[in-house]
């Protein structure tokens, strides 16, 4: 990791908190589409996704080289995202449950909104 000779270690926390938060603030997937764009090359955003992708392949319990068959991503990358989904910081699975809460609550809203419209 980068380290910064004028900045202490608490004002790097301070500040990747602060990116944290302005993330957490954004409402819809284009608002954070944009924001990544301005932040970020698209190296990194290519590198991110790609690992978004990989851990869609891995909740599913596809193999190593099938996964990397389907996406292109190297074996090591993938075992990398694995370790993290399995021992990392929770990102990963905190953000694959509210993504999977949130896909049921869209669904069951339109079944609703279906039903009434057809009564």
């Amino acid at each position: 990791m980068k380290t910064h000779e004028n900045v202490s270690a608490r004002q790097e926390a301070l500040a990747e908190r602060k990116l944290c938060a302005a993330i957490a603030a954004l409402r819809t997937p284009e608002e954070c589409r944009s924001f990544l764009r301005d932040l970020c090359t698209p190296a990194e955003i290519q590198a991110m996704a790609d690992r978004w992708t990989v851990v869609e392949y891995l909740k599913r319990d596809l193999p190593y080289r099938e996964i990397h068959r389907l996406s292109g991503v190297s074996v090591t990358t993938i075992g990398r995202v694995a370790r993290y989904l399995e021992r990392g910081n929770g990102g990963y699975s905190t953000a694959t449950r509210r993504l999977q809460e949130y896909r049921r609550t869209v669904t069951a809203a339109a079944a609703r909104a279906q039903v009434a419209r057809h009564g």
